[in-house]
Order: C-alpha cells, then sequence, then structure tokens
C-alpha cells in the first residue's frame, strides 16, 4: 500500500511517501533559494509529495538565518526555479507557509520585533548571527493586528501559488506562531482569541479560512503536533489538548482540505486516531522528532489502516530516491547530521542514488 497511489487534493500521487518540511538554511541572507535549492529538490522528485522547508510570509515572521521566504519578487522568482525543476522530473511540491512567531530574535528579522499571541518569552537561547543569545519576549498582537496577520500568510499562499507550488501547507506545529495560539502557556490573552479551548483555537480556524478562500481547499494542508512539547510549548493536560484540537478539526473538517498532517510519537494512540476520524479526509502522519521513521514502521502504518501517508524526514534527506529504494528494498545512505544547518552541497546535493 506504501507504494501505491493516492489522491490528495486533486493530485494523484505515485506513492504515500511524503517530504516533510525540512529546515536546512541554505537560502542566505535575502532568503532566495539558489541553484543549489533547486537542485536538492528535484533530486527527490519521485517521493510521492515534497513539503519545502518553512517558508516565512513576512520579515517578522523569519526564525532562523538562512531561511527562506515567499514574500519578494525575487523570492518568488527563485521558488518558480525550483517548483519547475520538480515539475520536470514529475514530481508535486507544496510549500509550507511558516510564521515563526517568538521562535526568533531581531538579529534575525532584520531589527523587526516578534510578535506571539501573548508576551511570553521561550525560556533558552536562539542562534543568530552573532551567536547564542536570549529569547527576547514577543509583542503580544492585539485584536486589531491579527487580521494584517493573517494577511501575510494569505498573500505568502497567493504568492506560492504563483511561484508554481502546487498547493500550501499551514505550519500550525512545533512551536511556531499558529501553535503558539493553540497552547495555553504561550496564550494567555483574555480576549476571544485565549482562555477555552475554542478561544485559543480560533485564529488558527480563521486563518485556514482565509487561506483556503483565497486559493481553493484543494490545495491547502496543515499540520499539527498536539502534545509535541518544544520550543517552550507545554501541552501537558492531556484533557486539554484532546479539547482544543477536536475543535480546530471539527471546525476545518468541512472545508474539504487537500490533507491533515499530523506530528506525533504514538500515530495508533486515540488522540491522533480519532482526530482523524474527526477530519474525514486525507491523513498524513509523521511519527516525530528524534525517532527516524523505518521502511517497516511506514509500510505498516499505511498497511494497518493507520494513515493515507506517512511523511519522512531525514531518510529523504540522505536518499534523494528514498522512494525506490524503500520499495525495493535496497541499502540506505546514512544521513549527516552535522551538515543538517551548514553552508553548500555537502549533505545537501551529495547524497548519491542508489547504483545498480
Amino acid at each position: 500500500m506504501l507504494f501505491s497511489p493516492l489522491t490528495l487534493g486533486e493530485l494523484e500521487l505515485p506513492n504515500r511517501l511524503v517530504m516533510a518540511p525540512l529546515t536546512r538554511l541554505r537560502a542566505g541572507e535575502e532568503g532566495v533559494p539558489g541553484p543549489l535549492v533547486v537542485e536538492h529538490y528535484r533530486q527527490r522528485a519521485s517521493l510521492g509529495l515534497i513539503v519545502s522547508e518553512g517558508t516565512y510570509p513576512s520579515p517578522a515572521g523569519r526564525s532562523y538565518p538562512g531561511q527562506p521566504g515567499i514574500v519578494t519578487p525575487e523570492q518568488v522568482a527563485a521558488w518558480k526555479k525550483v517548483t519547475d525543476a520538480v515539475h520536470a522530473e514529475g514530481g508535486r511540491m507544496f510549500a509550507q507557509i511558516m510564521h515563526g512567531g517568538r521562535v526568533s530574535h531581531p538579529e534575525i528579522t532584520g531589527g523587526l520585533e516578534l510578535v506571539a499571541p501573548s508576551a511570553v518569552a521561550i525560556d533558552g537561547v536562539v542562534r543568530t548571527p552573532s551567536g547564542k543569545l536570549p529569547y527576547p519576549v514577543p509583542h503580544a498582537l492585539t485584536t486589531d493586528e491579527l487580521p494584517m496577520v493573517m494577511q501575510e500568510i494569505v498573500n505568502a499562499s497567493l504568492n506560492a501559488i504563483e511561484a508554481g507550488f502546487d498547493g500550501v501547507e499551514l505550519h500550525a506545529a512545533n512551536g511556531y506562531l499558529l501553535h503558539e495560539f493553540l497552547a495555553p502557556n504561550s496564550n494567555v490573552r483574555t480576549d476571544s482569541y485565549g482562555g477555552s479551548p475554542e478561544n485559543r483555537a480560533r485564529f488558527v480556524i480563521e486563518t485556514v479560512n482565509a487561506v483556503v478562500a483565497a486559493v481553493g481547499a484543494n490545495r491547502v494542508g496543515i499540520r499539527i503536533s498536539p502534545e509535541h512539547n518544544v520550543q517552550g510549548i507545554a501541552e501537558t493536560d492531556a484533557a486539554d489538548v484532546r479539547a482544543t484540537y477536536e475543535v480546530l478539526v471539527d471546525s476545518i473538517a468541512p472545508l474539504n482540505l487537500a490533507y491533515l498532517s499530523i506530528l506525533h510519537h504514538e500515530p495508533s494512540g486515540d488522540l491522533v486516531q480519532d482526530l482523524r476520524a474527526r477530519f474525514g479526509g486525507t491523513f498524513l502522519v509523521n511519527t516525530g522528532f528524534g525517532v527516524v521513521t523505518t521502511r517497516e514502521e511506514a509500510v505498516n502504518l499505511v498497511a494497518d489502516g493507520l494513515a493515507d501517508a506517512v511523511v519522512v524526514g531525514r531518510p529523504a534527506i540522505a536518499n534523494p530516491d528514498l522512494a525506490r529504494r524503500w520499495k525495493e528494498s535496497l541499502p540506505l545512505n546514512e544521513p549527516d547530521a552535522s551538515t543538517f544547518y551548514a553552508e553548500g552541497a555537502t549533505g545537501y546535493t551529495d547524497y548519491p542514488a542508489y547504483q545498480n
């Protein structure tokens, strides 16, 4: 089943392997993907679907030096070269739209103040061009400012379609802005966007609706990571987590999105499978950070009916022809973690395809 076709939105995927959105930081100071990025994605076009690394929708939403954006005409034109190369190889590609929220620093955003649901900083340090610095306290978005941020995400989604992407994935996971609204420790608002699960889910629901209105539901997916407590997120009350994500999924299910992608360490558990049933559409599973998805696990997730497709990260980094290798049970290249966030081709475009 893992190697059988799958309908996703209006796309027909040749297999059920999805390349995870993987931060690789090769887009330079201006956030413009170059020829190296084109080649990286082109090499991996045989995967059923490629989801791009997180692309920022506004300068204030940039989380990392070297992260690409999809804001300026130069960035859009550069991404068009990427999607053209992927399509020329027969591939399909969504852009992940990722507003970093409080996961950043003014040294990364060009001096712009960070924004978040509430003025609550992450406890820790962030890598900036001048070294590790404490995360700053972000500006708590006012109710009047929320439509502006939402419009930035809509504009980025429209830019992605202009750049030739087959669709967009809204990043509501891993501690970035949309996830910050969902989590009770990063969202301590007292207005209609904070407090109850319904209120904390409101901004995400409104953003999904706005993007769907702009580009069409068949071109929109969303990624969530309930109970994935990274980058300052603490979703530790199981009842609250379930209530929050049930509200979110119940509210977006009628839109008939292209897919729902869940990152969770227990894909067979009640929470994940309940959310899948509530969503009712194409369902992608990623087993989470720190755990490398194996071929056996991916095969079983689909064969056992736990997911329609499996999102994989590190195996796709090291094996541009992963779909063939797993289908034919061929040996794998091992990923070199020291090059994940480096510069240049090493550990990026120099992993070889399998040679007979």
